[in-house]
């Protein structure tokens, strides 16, 4: 079965982060990726987390993110570049790339310019405050742009402060909205059969995932604040909890959910207890409460406890690593994963975060070395084997 985006090409400019997430989540789609990038590589295929994958030029997070896709190398410097660029474009559905405002019209090959040659082409840019107003010319990085949006001033606790998320949250959901934002425009083109320009700001797309604290303020006048690891519920008992040997996080927040969760501890002797006869009086009796909660659960260990609790019907999570929960038969059972062959072995990657019924997302090639399909694209485009051995003389590729 033809998954969604089979036939559509995208020529991806992108690096790092939230452009290259992407592109990935439409390549595992079916849409076939030429990755242009200058002739040294992207900064992140060397991210120096272990040597021997720096070395080759695939950093684990760079090959994370940049499956399906085909290499082409180029120096955008030089006119001969700028033409295989003009040629690759006039084929394109996609071109996505995340540089400051004005760097690719510098180079002839802004939106105007690559309209003129193919005025189907949807033309994606990302950047952190994108390509219009005061700060358009700002430099975008994720945690500068959690610090602006508003996310690390209720993140933390207010006794040790503001707390960045534990990865590049604002970069990943950015990619997604870009995805989105591509997928809108492709769909718009069936019925109006016009190209268009499509603009992603990291800052945007990280305060459209704050809508509901925005609208706390901006209709309740509510003001938020660090509330460490209690749900936005408010609730005493969705927060989380010393267990013996860790912690439990707790996710009770109904009433019926409530009953459980005593019960489950054998704490029943509470029900009649003024101090906690509903969310109000629980509230303001906090930490009586969670002294009771933490005295049993020190009985035992956090992944018993999770298993107890759950099966009791109180909704809890004991805190799992990554290394955990990659092996959990959930994931195990809905086959998450997805493992590649590569010349170093299978590996594993994430795929996407989403199943279909049929033409879903998969990951058919590993990440590519840098350049590794260059030739091969060149003569896609009709270049001859002696016009791309004067590219390579030329350092043009």
């Amino acid at each position: 079965m033809a998954r969604p985006f089979e036939g559509v090409k995208i020529l991806d400019f992108t690096q790092v982060l939230a452009g290259p997430y992407a592109t990935f989540q439409l390549g595992l789609l079916g849409a076939d990726i030429v990755k242009v990038e200058r002739r040294e590589g992207e900064d992140a295929r060397r991210t120096p987390l272990k040597r021997e994958w720096a070395d080759r030029g695939l950093a684990s997070g760079w090959q994370a993110i940049n499956g399906n896709k085909r290499s082409l190398t180029l120096d955008l410097q030089k006119p001969e570049a700028v033409e295989i660029v003009r040629r690759l474009a006039e084929r394109a559905d996609v071109v996505v790339e995340n540089f400051r405002p004005g760097v690719m019209d510098r180079l002839g090959l802004g939106y105007a310019d690559l309209a003129t040659v193919n005025p189907g082409l949807i033309w994606c840019s990302i950047s952190g405050f994108g390509q219009t107003g005061p700060d358009r010319g700002e430099a975008g990085y994720d945690g500068k742009i959690q610090a602006m949006s508003g996310i690390m001033s209720i993140t933390g606790d207010p006794a040790t402060g503001p707390m960045r998320a534990g990865f590049a949250v604002c970069d990943v959901l950015t990619g997604m909205t870009a995805a989105f934002a591509i997928s809108s425009a492709l769909y718009q083109r069936t019925h109006t059969h016009k190209g268009q320009m499509v603009d992603v700001s990291m800052l945007e797309a990280s305060l459209a995932f704050l809508s509901g604290p925005i609208a706390d303020w901006t209709v309740a006048g509510h003001k938020q604040y660090q509330s460490g690891n209690q749900a936005v519920s408010r609730r005493p008992t969705a927060n989380l909890f010393k267990a013996r040997d860790g912690h439990v996080l707790l996710a009770v927040n109904s009433e019926k959910q409530y009953q459980c969760l005593m019960t489950a501890l054998g704490l029943e002797a509470t029900f009649g207890d003024p101090r906690f006869t509903d969310w109000y009086a629980r509230l303001a009796h906090e930490a009586e409460l969670r002294a009771l909660i933490e005295g049993a659960l020190a009985a035992d260990d956090a992944k018993a406890w999770e298993v107890r609790l759950n099966a009791a019907g109180a909704p809890s999570a004991s805190i799992w690593r990554i290394e955990d929960i990659i092996e959990h038969p959930q994931i195990q059972a809905r086959e998450v994963l997805q493992t590649v062959e590569t010349e170093f072995g299978p590996l594993r990657f994430m795929g996407s975060g989403f199943q279909l019924a049929h033409g879903g997302g998969r990951l058919d090639m590993p990440a590519p070395k840098l350049s590794a399909h260059t030739d091969g694209i060149l003569a896609e485009l009709g270049y001859s084997a002696a016009d791309i051995a004067g590219f390579h003389a030329a350092a043009v590729v």
